[in-house]
């Protein structure tokens, strides 16, 4: 065996006739009794004594396995260096199954009396490992070109629907972004994908608040009379609403119980199981409190989810969609408190107040965000204008018309700020985020 097979050398022997044999207590064998090489007995600490060897990534030293039945643990080792086993022969479906398992090769015990045979051996599973590393890492960039491929052509797609661009410009501020960031092209555009699906997944669980309020002020306003058939048309297309956004939301992840945001789901899911059926029921006095309950039930669910899901953002441009979105569950909010105060006798409307506060804040808060376009700064105007309407039909609640004015305004606003939410949603400042 030459110097430098024997300075690059782990032998397996958990046995002590392999081991005698390989330290030169055998007879004959004392051509082997180099100190270089390595001898391992404890199957244990077989990989954490390999992964500790000096140089191991610039000059992997072989590993001869002598059994195998040893291979299970050496194969999982042949990624990193070559493994050779030297045994007797065996059936040659286990020897089929070893090699695609990662060991090297395999040589008749013959071998280990001929130093120069082992040496050839042991050798030419070295290249062959060699060559199986290099083809492994080729068909991985090759993969990785694939998946680079993918990700640009999804976050193309997105940027041209979100903005109305074309394929060219698309690419332009993707190429733009990774520059900037000294990225992959790749890279930026897996996180457009990504900061568009985080984005969806906030719209659509901010709608689960506002939808949690509007299917109760929707049966609120059949029980006051007005539009009557036009509420309960409403009433069964939010509900529907809500059963797709659950749907959209529950795909998110392949494994949803893995999902930072799962402690908020199963409460939210609860929650609209248990409002579902009370809003088939004909409206009444008893029917609108159980089913406004379970809706306050459902309202800080969806908020805990929603809040979860920014945070799994990790995108702070998110928290504009956030803001927008909790404004329609105020409006509809403020309408539903407003018409169950005229229809339940010991309704209070101490709430009312808070809401109002809190909606001019955040609607000074949009007003004032860097994150703006013309078109958002359009539908800011119209809102402010739409919640001074808002404001007098509340002062006006008495009336039959002051109440149909109030939902009028509410459903206005609604749509006005679900826009608004879609615009934020699909703005290059939070999708390039």
């Amino acid at each position: 065996m030459t110097d430098a097979l024997r300075d690059a050398l782990y032998v397996w022997t958990p046995d002590d006739a392999a081991k005698a044999l390989w330290q030169g207590r055998a007879a004959g064998a004392s051509r082997f009794a180099d100190p270089a090489v390595t001898l391992i007995s404890d199957l244990a600490a077989l990989p954490m004594h390999l992964a500790g060897a000096p140089a191991v990534l610039e000059a992997p030293r072989p590993l001869i396995v002598l059994q195998p039945e040893w291979c299970a643990l050496a194969a999982e080792i042949g990624a990193h260096r070559p493994v050779s086993l030297i045994c007797a022969p065996f059936d040659v479906a286990l020897m089929t199954e070893l090699l695609a398992q990662g060991v090297s090769g395999w040589w008749p015990l013959a071998v280990l009396a001929d130093p120069a045979a082992l040496h050839a051996a042991l050798a030419l599973d070295a290249a062959r490992w060699q060559r199986q590393r290099t083809q492994h890492a080729e068909l991985g960039r090759v993969r990785e070109q694939l998946d680079e491929r993918k990700w640009v052509d999804r976050a193309k797609g997105l940027l041209m629907q979100a903005r109305g661009i074309h394929e060219d410009e698309a690419f332009r501020l993707l190429r733009g972004a990774a520059m900037h960031t000294h990225a992959r092209m790749g890279e930026v555009s897996r996180s457009v994908v990504e900061a568009a699906r985080w984005a969806e997944a906030i719209n659509r669980a901010g709608q689960l608040r506002m939808l949690s309020q509007r299917l109760i002020k929707l049966a609120a306003q059949r029980l006051a009379g007005i539009e009557v058939t036009a509420a309960r048309q409403a009433q069964e297309q939010a509900a529907q609403r809500v059963q797709e956004n659950l749907a959209l939301l529950g795909a998110l992840d392949a494994n949803p119980q893995e999902a930072a945001w799962t402690p908020a789901w199963q409460p939210t899911l609860a929650a609209w199981a248990a409002l579902q059926p009370l809003l088939a029921q004909r409206p009444s006095p008893t029917m609108l409190r159980r089913a406004d309950a379970h809706a306050e039930t459902l309202l800080h669910a969806a908020e805990t989810l929603t809040s979860a899901l920014e945070d799994g953002g990790a995108r702070r441009a998110l928290h504009i969609i956030n803001v927008c979105g909790r404004q329609r569950m105020r409006v509809q909010r403020l309408a539903k408190e407003a018409l169950l105060a005229g229809l339940l006798d010991d309704r209070a409307t101490d709430s009312v107040p808070a809401l109002l506060n809190d909606f001019e804040a955040a609607l000074l808060e949009l007003e004032r965000a860097p994150l703006s376009t013309a078109e958002i700064r359009a539908a800011l105007s119209d809102v402010r204008e739409v919640w001074l309407h808002l404001l007098r039909g509340l002062r006006s609640l008495d009336t039959p018309d002051g109440r149909t004015a109030l939902s009028h305004a509410a459903d206005t606003l609604l749509d006005l700020l679900d826009r608004m939410t879609a615009s934020y949603e699909h703005s290059l400042q939070v999708i390039m985020a």
